[in-house]
């Protein structure tokens, strides 16, 4: 059975167990496109934090798509899941042309998605990475990676729903992470949800602007 009807219903119960951030001007809320971004929207909603993006894009093996050998972030950022790597024998020819094709969407993204804003300054501030699950975790190891190389107080993993194996091996590489549900056995990220229909391009620029507009009104403007 379905955890949640959709990403706002799963950013809505997530932003429950993260209650202990809300109002505390150190906290930003950072989602992974696309479909982070609307979980992370309703966390930064509840918590009346500051919303911004943080792009990572999945390698996937060619031909198999939806098998991640790692993930690339911003920052020039790669990580690799070796033990897929060593498996299917992936040369660093292949990685490197995956590589950068998808760092050609990112910078895709970055102008789409921003409107010309510059992205929120982290340093010294208290990050809350928000995906919509983890099943391997490769984009979000890559962007804990990225995040580590900046003066951060701390990273906060924060997901719907996680397998309790990737869930567990993150507490070791973060400040704290809350994973809300981790059904075993798990199967995959999508499975959880009623609807998990693709998320827009359009739909994330539009909920980092309305984003952007409530914390204007609410004088939560973020630092950049």
């Amino acid at each position: 059975m379905p955890l949640f009807r959709d990403r706002t219903d799963a950013g809505r119960k997530l932003a429950q167990k993260l209650l202990d951030y809300a109002d505390r001007p150190d906290v930003i809320v950072l989602g992974l496109p696309r479909g982070g971004v609307p979980v992370a929207f309703e966390v930064a909603q509840a918590l009346h934090a500051p919303l911004d993006i943080f792009l990572v894009r999945k390698l996937g093996v060619p031909g198999h798509e939806e098998l991640a050998m790692g993930a690339i972030a911003s920052g020039g950022i790669r990580v690799l899941n070796q033990e897929v790597v060593k498996l299917l024998r992936i040369p660093d020819s292949v990685i490197d042309a995956v590589a950068q094709w998808e760092e050609q969407e990112l910078e895709r993204r970055a102008r789409i998605y921003r409107d010309n804003r510059p992205p929120v300054d982290v340093r010294g501030r208290t990050v809350l990475l928000v995906d919509d699950g983890l099943a391997t975790g490769a984009s979000m190891a890559a962007a804990i990676a990225a995040l580590q190389a900046e003066a951060l107080v701390q990273i906060i993993v924060a997901v719907p729903v996680a397998a309790p194996e990737t869930c567990a091996a993150f507490k070791e590489q973060v400040d704290r992470i809350v994973c809300a549900e981790t059904p075993d056995p798990f199967y995959g990220v999508g499975l959880w949800y009623a609807d998990f229909s693709p998320t827009s391009d359009e739909a994330v620029r539009e909920l980092l602007a309305r984003s952007v507009t409530s914390d204007r009104a609410s004088n939560h403007v973020p630092v950049v």
